[in-house]
């Protein structure tokens, strides 16, 4: 694509040779003389200067830069829509594959993909233009609408709800068991029927190997527009709010919620049964117990203000030295009051 076509389809000024040829999207660093890059983090301007690639995405003008300039309000976003530009996913050609199961209760929308080895059950209702990967599993009376993607070994459970162009990719799991048992008077664990569902509301998409858990009674409910990422757990009977971003290695026990706009970081553990406020961010490796206001900063395990939380873990490695220092001080009064006290009888 010509330079100054790609700045006009992406709304972007452009300062340089517009009528350089444009063939891909890569790197700052990987980024080579007919391909594009872009530079949304300022932190790394200085890579800029090395950089090999033809233009760069920028949000505000760089001097002394040899490559052609984009200047975007959103580079990072910018840079997203450049790459969807250049590639698509190949999408399996439409229809039925002969090697497919879809039962005779099934209803599937128009322009659908199903490939082989899928298995869609009774009373089972998909909208239109849905593509489904080899040995992708759907379950009776699962209710899915429009543009729905599922990657191989996907699995959506029985009688739950995944609305309109939801992502699933790959070793997904929506609606299985939630995990909850009885403990009897001689010690084992009755399991406790999962009679619940799970919901996953409009433009989610949910990464590899995670779980979405059915609820005991009631349901499990991925609100619009969250982003869950791999090897992620959500309990049974919990929600996750609109626009959520939820990190790798997180989990939910079983009834938390979170409301708009909370970011996870990887590896999160919550404890369950408590509220997630909008707009909180919860650090990396964080151990959430209590409700968290709106708006909240919070690291550590157990988590608390992730301001003094920075301070606190500056102070830490120099404990050992403080302990010491504090044994000296003590052993120096107690020297002092033991001297004052023999001065005093004398």
């Amino acid at each position: 694509m010509n330079l100054s076509d790609l700045a006009a389809t992406l709304g972007c000024e452009l300062r340089g040779d517009s009528s350089i040829e444009i063939t891909g999207v890569a790197g700052l660093e990987q980024a080579g003389a007919t391909e594009i890059t872009s530079l949304h983090n300022p932190k790394y301007a200085p890579k800029a200067k090395h950089t090999r690639a033809a233009a760069i995405l920028v949000k505000t003008y760089l001097e002394d830069i040899a490559p052609a300039q984009l200047l975007s309000k959103n580079p990072y976003l910018d840079f997203a829509r450049a790459l969807e530009l250049f590639y698509q996913p190949p999408r399996p050609a439409r229809g039925i594959h002969p090697l497919a199961y879809v039962a005779p209760t099934a209803q599937i929308g128009e322009n659908a993909s199903v490939g082989p080895f899928v298995a869609i059950g009774e009373h089972v209702t998909i909208g239109r233009d849905a593509v489904l990967h080899p040995h992708v599993v759907i379950y009776e009376g699962a209710t899915i609408g429009d543009r729905f993607i599922a990657h191989s070994h996907s699995v959506v459970r029985e009688h739950c709800r995944v609305g309109n162009r939801v992502v699933l990719q790959n070793n997904v799991v929506v609606g299985g068991d939630g995990f909850g048992f009885a403990k009897q008077s001689d010690g084992t664990h009755y399991k406790i029927v999962q009679s619940g569902i799970t919901v996953i509301e409009d433009d989610v998409e949910i990464q590899t190997l995670t779980s979405i858990d059915r609820a005991s009674t009631g349901e499990t409910r991925v609100k619009r527009g969250a982003k869950i990422d791999s090897l992620v757990q959500v309990g049974h009977g919990c929600v996750v709010g609109e626009d959520n971003i939820i990190c790798s290695q997180t989990g939910l026990a079983g009834s938390s919620i979170l409301e708009k706009n909370v970011l996870l970081a990887g590896q999160v553990g919550i404890s369950g049964h408590l509220t997630i406020h909008d707009n909180a961010v919860i650090y990396a490796q964080s151990g959430i117990g209590g409700d968290v206001e709106a708006g909240a900063v919070m690291s550590g395990s157990p988590a608390f203000d992730a301001r003094e939380w920075l301070r606190a873990i500056t102070a830490f490695p120099k404990l050992p030295v403080l302990l010491r220092t504090m044994r000296q001080l003590e052993k120096r009064v107690a020297e002092l009051e033991a001297s004052s006290v023999g001065k005093s009888h004398a």
